[in-house]
């Protein structure tokens, strides 16, 4: 047995994709870092161990441009080219090559933090140290730090600094929540385990174990849906143990886990029902996979009522999207659905304060532990989010370290810092602009070859044509204003059509939910258009949507392309297939009475008239990295394949670094394991080939080239060069007909 002590600027107990983000995050702005996870591979609840899909803000595509960026983002897009298949164990070592490239990080697998160090002399107790066990190497580690993130999902280490928490669900008085119980109780979200199946080509015999239960005695077969293509998460369902303490319990819970698996399995294999002969299960999970347990208090608890009313916060640090998402506590035993979930009407801010501790002085956790209600929690649960949080506690954390302050000082003196860090980081953060006053484009004139002044997906009109059977919408930018709208039709016999202008609500939108005016548009048998001038001057730019109400024997043309920031949507109706069996508390939901899914790469022929400002090359200097009330970026010409983005100083300027943040097309739902397959393995609206040159002595010297990239954030030291004028020459796609930035930063 061997003792040692490490002492490092921050300590991330946890090595999900919370801990993974937050060491991440303060290890590339310069912190010494310690990871220490107790499983032997990263990842938490996504690794190969469990084996639960990483879903997020997009909400498997519900939600619209909503995809995580950040760290997160980038184990996204790595994962999309590196495992096309969806491989498990592909996927850890996406996420340990992550951890293992940054030299800051000192990881410690298999090290369990058990023991916990405190000190109250300032006041507020705070922790000192914590000390781990790694199994197999025998040696026993004790880590001090100034500051320590609790990413456990258990919460453990919060715990034991005498942290307060919560366990269980609030009474509905205690925040007003509509769906919280009348009276407080220990209910939590159950466990899951999973399995995995293949095709041997021969018959394969299953002996069921005698854990195996018995469906036929349970409610399973009258309310859950058994497939024999389903693998991993496609079983979400089989869930268990919300009515005990999911802590306490685990072996018993695993237990029961493992019986419905088997159970489940003996009934493909053996009751005759299905064309299984040849199936075999290639693996069990061991571990289950918890949904929830502690949930810290912080200075702020977030409730269903900030979420579903998307309520503002000026220290927001992350944003959600999924559903709130609850469970029957009898889980796979129920006899209801197996979850009821409420939407948002887009996404919603996650504030500083509920990222750390209310009396731990020098606590900060992310994950599925962070202060919320059981009813937000619901939402904020799932991996990319946590992952999101994860990266803002974990630079919140870097700059405690580096400034010798609290978090609690830090949130309340000196936001716009910990902001503004997360933004030039291109953090997932929806809605704060970037203002730093050390980027030199903010002061450059910018200009490009080629930019796109109209709106018109008619280039790309096909064949195709969308049945007028129900409401559909098309959404665009004002910016500054819409006139008249041309909309290309066929029509079995002259008639009229209704269309309406809406308003999003919140810039984070993308649904009609203000009614602004309506219009009647005459439309001819056979091909032709229907025009209305919507006449719409916002005070500032916004998105807008073009609603076109059902009218059955009149159809649309439909796209192959669009201008990225236009988006075409339809009216859901109840014999459209569900893309998966979650479902819905109630309609009236704006994102999922309007689908984006299925009409995703398409879009109605249409034109509106008069030149828009949306994808002027400024627009990579305004501040906003992601669509946010528009699409807040550069784009040029449709077809252009190629162009050239110009900086140009009235005097010369030193220039050591380029941080370029292209358009990975955050409207593009990505999962880890592929709950569905994406076409491409790198996204196509990313530059893929492009260098960055700078005038020396009226001659252009490359500073920097890359070939064949597929990442959003791109970071280049240059070697320092004054110049009064630098470009970004893009010479190719990775297969979009637009070249589209949405940020570029010099300094």
């Amino acid at each position: 047995m061997q003792s040692r002590e490490h002492h490092h600027d921050v300590v991330v107990v946890g090595g999900g994709l919370a801990g993974v983000s937050a060491a991440v995050a303060a290890a590339r702005l310069g912190s010494s870092v310690a990871l220490v996870t107790n499983r032997p591979v990263l990842g938490g609840n996504a690794s190969s161990e469990i084996r639960v899909w990483v879903v997020g803000a997009t909400a498997h595509g519900t939600q619209r441009f909503a995809r995580e960026t950040g760290i997160m983002g980038e184990l996204f897009l790595e994962n999309q080219f590196r495992n096309p298949q969806g491989n498990a164990v592909y996927w850890d070592q996406v996420v340990l090559d992550l951890v293992r490239a940054e030299p800051n990080v000192h990881l410690h697998l298999n090290t369990d933090v058990r023991t916990v160090q405190t000190d109250d002399a300032g006041g507020a107790p705070r922790i000192t140290a914590v000390t781990g066990w790694t199994m197999g190497s025998e040696i026993e580690t004790t880590f001090t730090a100034p500051v320590f993130l609790d990413c456990t999902g258990d919460g453990l280490v919060g715990a034991l600094a005498g942290a307060e928490y919560r366990i269980g669900r609030e009474g509905r008085d205690e925040h007003g929540e509509a769906w919280a119980p009348e009276q407080a109780d220990d209910e939590l979200l159950g466990s899951s385990i999973f399995f995995s199946t293949h095709d041997t080509g021969r018959h394969d015999r299953f002996v069921p174990p005698s854990i195996a239960v018995d469906l036929a005695t349970t409610p399973i077969l009258a309310n859950r849906a058994i497939r024999t293509g389903d693998n991993g998460c496609n079983y979400w369902w089989i869930e268990w143990g919300g009515e005990l303490d999911t802590v306490a319990e685990n072996e018993r819970i695993r237990d029961e886990l493992w019986g419905v698996v088997y159970g489940i399995w003996d009934h493909i294999k053996n009751s005759g029902a299905f064309d299984a002969d040849t199936l075999t299960l290639d693996w069990v999970g061991a571990i289950p996979g918890k949904r929830e347990y502690r949930r810290f208090v912080g200075d702020h608890t977030l409730t269903q009522q900030d979420l579903l009313e998307q309520r503002s916060f000026p220290d927001t640090v992350a944003f959600g999207g999924w559903s709130i998402d609850l469970h029957p506590v009898e889980g796979v035993y129920a006899e209801t659905a197996g979850a009821q979930q409420r939407y948002t009407d887009g996404t919603y801010d996650i504030p500083f304060r509920s990222l750390y501790s209310a009396n731990v002085s020098n606590l900060l956790f992310a994950g599925r532990d962070i202060s919320a209600s059981h009813v937000a929690f619901g939402s904020t649960r799932v991996m990319a989010t946590c992952a999101a949080q994860g990266q803002a506690a974990g630079t919140a954390a870097h700059l405690v370290a580096r400034h010798g302050t609290t978090p609690r000082s830090l949130g309340t003196e000196q936001i716009a810092l910990l902001q503004q860090t997360l933004l030039h980081e291109d953090a997932p953060v929806i809605g704060v602009r970037a203002d730093d006053p050390a980027d030199l484009a903010r002061t450059a004139r910018i200009t490009a070859s080629s930019e796109l002044t109209t709106i018109d997906t008619t280039p790309f009109a096909t064949a195709d044509r969308f049945d007028l059977d129900r409401d559909v919408a098309v959404l665009l930018p004002a910016d500054p204003a819409l006139g008249e709208f041309r909309l290309r039709t066929e029509a079995d016999d002259d008639t009229d059509l209704t269309i309406e202008l809406w308003t999003t609500g919140r810039p984070q939108n993308y649904a009609p939910i203000d009614h602004v005016s309506t219009h009647t548009a005459h439309v001819a048998a056979g091909p032709d258009e229907a025009v209305v001038d919507l006449a719409f001057h916002p005070d500032e730019s916004c998105n807008a949507v073009v609603v076109v109400r059902r009218q059955p024997g009149v159809r649309l043309v439909l796209t192959d392309g669009h201008p990225y920031g236009v988006m075409a949507l339809r009216a859901r109706t109840a014999d459209d297939e569900q893309f998966d069996d979650h479902i819905p508390e109630e309609s009236g939901q704006p994102v999922t009475d309007w689908e984006a899914r299925a009409l995703r790469g398409h879009a109605f022929a249409f034109t509106a008239a008069g030149e828009t400002d949306a994808w002027r090359a400024s627009r990579v200097s305004d501040g906003h990295q992601r669509p946010f009330g528009g699409p807040h970026m550069w784009s040029s010409d449709a077809g252009a394949g190629a162009a050239v983005l110009s900086l140009d100083w009235a005097e010369p300027v030193d220039v050591r670094q380029v941080r370029i943040v292209w358009n990975d097309d955050v409207d593009a739902d990505l999962v880890n394991l592929h709950h569905h397959r994406t076409p491409w393995d790198a996204v196509p609206t990313l530059v893929r080939d492009y260098r960055i040159e700078a005038c020396v002595d009226g001659t252009w010297r490359t500073l920097a080239a890359v070939d064949a990239n597929r990442h959003r954030h791109r970071v280049h030291d240059v070697d320092p060069v004054r110049t009064a004028a630098l470009r970004v020459v893009v010479t190719a796609t990775n297969g979009s007909p637009f070249v589209t930035a949405s940020a570029v930063k010099v300094s």
